[in-house]
């Protein structure tokens, strides 16, 4: 391609008029896509040009009756699991494969949903083995089993059999393996698989021991050669974390592209890597409380969380 150090003029003819190269990068934290190609100028010479396509933030008023109605030219629906649906859209021309949004509908939801999803100021908590038996493991314990049905559908088989990726039954040390609903099934950049254990056990990294290493090592063994197989990810371009605190009382493991940067949910003070986890088990003790029982953790907490003002109230009486 020939260049030219002055900058041209472009309308939209000239960017109809662009010509691709190739890709140069995708960012599916951002939406964005950087691409790499050609564009004429008004006098006709062609020079180098990088085009960069992010999609902008949707605005408030996208959200009214009226908007919504008027925005959407189709939907698809991709899943739904109990209160849990999920779909594709497009905004306008509905006859494009690739689709705008990815939605996400709760419904009914209730109070502790509201919470969750609004916005949160995060303040820095640690929770020492004797707050986890004092606070949170109450706290825990106090939830509806109703709160967790639509991951009890997913491991009888009942929900979302047919994205079953992997199963181990072993009913004590098993997991299902499958695309997690963040994922819009469609973009590698972005993949997102889960592994949800079987036992009801365990609720938390709280609940891991050393017994549970040959679960843990299957699920990262597992988790490769599904990755490998289904979307040809060689070694090295997963990253596999656990939660705490979770978003759920029924551990499971979060799998993602290892390009996924900037991912909420991954970052320090929430995410805990799969591979340290493992090897901190493999260095516990054989006898008495687990590691997992004797650390101070810290994390994150937001202030719609419940735990939060019991914790913050637990960590003032601490500092005093």
């Amino acid at each position: 391609m020939a260049t030219n150090d002055e900058g041209i003029s472009i309308d939209l003819q000239a960017l109809r008029n662009f010509r691709l190269e190739r890709v140069l990068d995708e960012d599916p934290v951002t939406r964005a896509l950087a691409v790499l190609g050609s564009l004429a100028s008004d006098d006709g010479i062609t020079v180098d040009a990088i085009v960069r396509i992010e999609k902008t933030a949707l605005p408030p008023q996208f959200a009214t009756t009226s908007g919504l109605s008027e925005s959407l030219g189709r939907v698809e629906k991709v899943e739904r699991n109990g209160i849990y649906s999920w779909f594709m859209a497009w905004l306008s021309d509905a006859a494009r494969s690739n689709p705008d949004l990815k939605i996400n509908i709760i419904a009914p939801c209730t109070e502790v949903h509201i919470r969750k999803y609004s916005r949160q100021q995060i303040l820095m908590v640690h929770e020492t083995p004797a707050l986890y038996t004092s606070i949170v493991q109450p706290y825990i314990a106090a939830f509806p089993s109703s709160r967790t049905q639509w991951v009890e559908d997913i491991l009888s088989g009942k929900s979302e059999a047919d994205k079953v990726l992997h199963r181990d039954p072993d009913p004590e040390y098993g997991y299902v393996m499958l695309p997690d609903m963040k994922w819009d099934l469609r973009t590698l950049g972005s993949l997102y698989l889960v592994a949800i254990v079987l036992s009801a056990d365990i609720k938390s990294l709280r609940d891991l021991r050393k017994k549970h290493l040959g679960m843990l090592r299957s699920i990262r063994r597992e988790a490769a050669r599904v990755v490998q197989e289904h979307w040809g990810l060689g070694r090295g371009s997963l990253r596999l974390y656990v939660h705490y605190q979770p978003s759920y009382y029924h551990f499971h493991v979060h799998i993602v592209n290892a390009n996924y940067a900037g991912l909420m949910g991954s970052t320090v003070g929430q995410a805990h890597l799969l591979d340290d986890i493992i090897s901190m088990l493999e260095t516990d003790v054989e006898q008495g409380p687990s590691i997992f029982q004797r650390l101070t953790l810290t994390y994150g907490l937001g202030d719609q969380h419940g735990l939060y003002e019991p914790m913050i109230a637990a960590q003032a009486v601490a500092e005093l």
